[in-house]
């Protein structure tokens, strides 16, 4: 009788069979879903989805003004604000302060390559604020209604009448 020894933890092996630790009770440890399979999203690309459904209504309402205007979003804000800031400048949309959305307005880079105007919407600001899905997509409707209106130079009402600022 011969026996292969197989090095113990070794997920290559066909041997491997451990299945992963729930040392505190705390639930599954990892993604739910393998990397490989179509349904599986990062939480990052949730919230990239969560926005695009949001802007697209407002988009299309204004399609001829928002025409040359990108959408970004990014984890968190990269500003130089000082600390002792307390109101913002009327194209940050701020929750306190803490930047929610910004609206860079169109101009020239480093390069002197002209750039396009874009709404930047902040991922972590939003996520912390909002404990549920439904949360979180009020808030980012919230935040883009209100990047739309500075940028058209209109009454967030006009474009929203429930809006609640």
């Amino acid at each position: 009788m011969s026996s292969t020894r197989v090095p113990h933890g070794d997920p290559s092996s066909p041997l491997h069979t451990h299945p992963a630790r729930n040392r505190h009770g705390r639930g599954a440890r990892g993604p739910l879903l393998p990397v490989g399979v179509p349904r599986y999203t990062t939480r990052s690309a949730h919230f990239d989805q969560l926005v695009i459904d949001a802007y697209a209504p407002l988009h299309n309402a204004y399609f001829r003004e928002l025409a040359g205007v990108d959408l970004a979003v990014d984890t968190i804000p990269r500003m130089r604000l000082s600390p002792d800031m307390t109101v913002f400048p009327d194209e940050i949309i701020a929750d306190g302060p803490v930047p929610l959305g910004r609206v860079l307005q169109a101009g020239v880079d480093r390069r002197g390559n002209p750039t396009r105007a874009r709404f930047v919407v902040f991922r972590m600001p939003i996520e912390q604020r909002a404990a549920t899905t439904e949360e979180r997509s009020e808030l980012v409707t919230w935040v883009l209604t209100a990047l739309v209106a500075n940028y058209l130079n209109l009454d967030a009402r006009t474009i929203d009448p429930d809006f609640p600022w």
